[in-house]
């Protein structure tokens, strides 16, 4: 590790969840999506919730102790593509159910972000928007998820809570970004890179009708 950057210098106004939806439908339609090649890499998808708290939030979730992968740290609902499933969409509806018990009839799908592969493991992720338009019960399956966190999207924008390091892989440098949510809450490696391009997708200039 080598040193911190910092990257937003002042926060953005608040936005309503209606706002956010056709923010989000405006730049996700107008950007070409980011597709890799995933030959020689494990396919996973992961969801991106939006829900509706008096405000827009992201859905995150803690992982138990005992997942062969990423113990302790904060991601988005999602794991391993199946065989069964019939896209990157299915994966990852899939995935909330089992993990947080978010039923996928429950899901608005806006569309997908550019896949995002992971450095300390073979994994490709392909990150699927969606709006939790009806009320749910979320409940940690316990096994793979430790417990839910539910961040205000202002939150996130506040520049903050942000900060980028420069850490060294193989002798390579590259920048780990960092969503400090509390002292016990840190959103950091791939699941930050998600939501970085996720946030970036609401700082673009909007189109004129």
């Amino acid at each position: 590790r080598l040193r911190g950057l910092p990257l937003r210098v002042s926060a953005p106004p608040p936005i309503g969840l209606e706002a956010l939806r056709r923010r989000l439908d405006a730049g996700l339609s107008r950007r070409p999506r980011v597709a890799l090649d995933q030959s020689d890499l494990v396919s996973a998808a992961v969801l991106v919730p939006i829900t509706d708290r008096g405000g827009p939030h992201l859905l995150f979730t803690k992982k138990t102790g005992s997942v062969p992968h990423h113990k302790g740290q904060f991601s988005f609902p999602g794991g391993i593509v199946d065989v069964r499933d019939g896209s990157r969409v299915e994966t990852a509806l899939r995935e909330a159910w089992e993990e947080v018990h978010l039923p996928a009839e429950a899901v608005e799908v806006l569309g997908m972000l550019d896949d995002t592969p992971t450095r300390a493991t073979n994994f490709i992720i392909t990150p699927v928007v969606g709006i939790v338009r009806d009320p749910v019960e979320l409940r940690p399956d316990g096994r793979e998820i430790e417990r839910v966190l539910e961040v205000p999207l202002q939150t996130l924008r506040d520049p903050s809570i942000f900060r980028t390091e420069i850490w060294e892989r193989n002798g390579e440098p590259h920048p780990v970004l960092f969503y400090e949510v509390s002292p016990d809450d840190v959103i950091w490696g791939a699941t930050a890179r998600i939501l970085s391009q996720f946030l970036a997708l609401l700082d673009e200039p909007e189109s004129p009708p």
